[in-house]
């Protein structure tokens, strides 16, 4: 399990100036006071800065730094206003995978801090923290009660799942949505709930033995190793698990000296050879640690894909696919898209209209839902051969603000079903679909999912929702996106990217013009359903919150 031999030792970045009082000298004083206080685990706090205690304010040295955190705060959630860009091409893959970061080094060299401080310096939401404490093994009952007396080694590689590591870290690396277990270091076991990760541009991953097994290297794509004084590390593993994690202090010493030195000795410090960085002193190195996110940044960068003009351009000269059905245009149907489109209709004309063209949309959605053959008995006790719905249950998934309009007449005829939002808006600047937010039911894989938006111009927002429900595992075949308008250029730059989900409309519209406008159209749906200001030169696809709700952030 011991990490591969490198042809070269990484570079060592310099360590940071020395504060006065700072000298050769130092280690050992430290080393003395600690020996000193152990009696009193109080006396800790005297050797290092109170947990709370951050440094000064230091000026970032990349371009991306901004004077405002992207959020918005509400008494129950922290919502980023900074969306995530399309992380796949116009063919619905995705073309780069997230860009991993191994952080190793000794136990509580830092590596925990040093992460949250790269996060902090990206200033972008996307960025997963994955930590190796999360995947020790479970313990057998005997192995439960050598821990509870201090007599397990939890820091050997025999002590990680390197198999569920190795998976987690493939699928997150591939864009799709993980569960990760919570680990209880008070009983040394698993937590019943494992907690869902998902959405990483960036995926930084710490642990003691983060370079110890050669698969788990192959997926790094930068290695860093965090190198702090042992003495250093010894204060820092006491304080630590006497406050946090309800140990004493006599078991902490008793543990450290019979297995945390010697694994560091023979596991953990050889890996210092595979590092490409090695970073002297940990968080309190900030010249290293801006030199990390220069480089991020140039990762990101690459990252970047333009999306929404590639679809503008492609497959338009198709004729439309089978997987799009469309709504019988009856005088009746035709008759309120006449009421809908006309710009004169008053709002509340507008609301009701388009309630009754989405009723009849989900009717015939639900047509082509899997049904199988049954046989119920009459209340005059004959038999009647029927039908019945052959899945396990259906789920329905707005895209906001617009796809939430269409939420009440999905529950007026599916008894019971789950409800999932996902904000995207499009970036004013770059005219990309941004991803925001989302929240989905849990083993939403197993179900029909109805995807809802009201208006579909390119097909960029609905390409994305579609990635992001794959992402979550649900069949490609089970997803069904539902709109009361569509352009042809959508319905093609969907059907081409995922030829199996089933695309069904009131309409479908000829033309895109220059501004992603639907025509003839039907204008921006949420801004004449809300009421909102709509946005001067804009696409009829959302952007939320509108201009006339920025202040009421809790409507997110």
């Amino acid at each position: 399990m011991a990490a591969p031999p490198a042809s070269a030792d990484a570079p060592r970045l310099p360590p940071p100036p020395a504060a006065a009082g700072d000298g050769p000298d130092r280690p050992a004083e430290r080393s003395e006071a600690s020996c000193e206080d152990r009696s009193n685990a109080e006396s800790l706090d005297r050797l290092l800065p109170a947990v709370g205690t951050r440094r000064s304010p230091r000026k970032r040295t990349t371009s991306q730094c901004k004077s405002e955190p992207p959020l918005l705060r509400t008494s129950k959630r922290t919502i980023y206003t900074a969306g995530r860009p399309p992380w796949y091409n116009e063919h619905g893959t995705q073309s780069k995978e997230a860009f991993a970061i191994g952080l190793g080094g000794g136990s509580a060299s830092g590596k925990t801090t040093v992460a949250r401080m790269i996060i902090e310096a990206l200033d972008v939401p996307w960025v997963v923290l994955l930590s190796m404490d999360s995947f020790y093994k479970v313990l057998t009952t005997q192995q439960q009660e050598q821990a509870a007396r201090n007599n397990f080694n939890f820091d050997h590689p025999d002590a990680f799942d390197f198999d569920l590591i190795v998976s987690t870290l493939k699928k997150l690396k591939q864009g799709k949505s993980v569960k990760v277990p919570v680990y209880d270091f008070t009983t040394h076991s698993r937590k019943k709930d494992w907690k869902t990760l998902y959405g990483a541009n960036v995926i930084i991953f710490e642990g003691i033995m983060a370079f110890a097994d050669k698969t788990l290297l192959e997926l790094l794509d930068m290695k860093i190793f965090v190198d702090t004084d042992s003495d250093i590390r010894l204060v820092r593993r006491l304080r630590r698990d006497i406050s946090e994690r309800g140990r004493d202090i006599e078991g902490v010493i008793k543990q450290y000296n019979k297995f945390v030195k010697p694994a560091f000795d023979q596991y953990i410090q050889p890996t210092m050879r595979v590092a490409d960085i090695v970073v002297p002193w940990g968080s309190g190195n900030t010249v290293a640690i801006d030199l990390i996110v220069q480089h991020m940044h140039s990762q990101l960068e690459e990252r970047e894909l333009s999306v929404r003009a590639a679809l503008a351009s492609a497959h338009q000269c198709h004729p439309l696919p089978q997987t799009l059905s469309v709504l019988e245009s009856t005088p009746q149907v035709r008759g309120m898209h006449t009421i809908i489109r006309d710009k004169e209709t008053s709002r509340d004309e507008f609301i009701f209209y388009s309630k009754r063209l989405m009723r009849l949309l989900i009717e015939h959605a639900l047509s082509f839902l899997p049904f199988q053959d049954c046989v119920v008995q009459t209340p005059q006790g004959q038999d009647y051969a029927g039908k019945c719905y052959a899945g396990k249950q259906i789920t329905g998934v707005s895209i906001l603000r617009a796809g939430e309009t269409m939420e009440p007449a999905l529950r007026a005829v599916c008894k019971d079903v789950r409800i999932g939002t996902i904000l995207i808006q499009t970036n004013q600047l770059t005219g990309e679909p941004e991803l925001h937010y989302l929240r989905l039911p849990k083993d939403i894989s197993d179900d029909h999912v109805i995807l809802m938006d009201c208006t579909v111009s390119t097909g960029a927002a609905a390409m994305m929702a579609v990635r992001v429900l794959l992402d979550h595992d649900v069949p490609e075949d089970k997803i069904f996106l539902l709109s009361l308008l569509m352009a042809e250029m959508g319905v093609h730059s969907v059907a081409y990217a995922f030829p199996q989900v089933r695309i069904l409309t009131t309409a479908v519209d000829k033309r895109v013009n220059d501004l992603f406008r639907i025509i003839p159209g039907i204008g921006n749906f949420g801004d004449r359903y809300f009421g909102t200001d709509a946005v001067p030169d804009g696409s009829d696809e959302e952007e939320w919150p509108p201009r006339a709700s920025l202040s009421e952030p809790e409507r997110a």
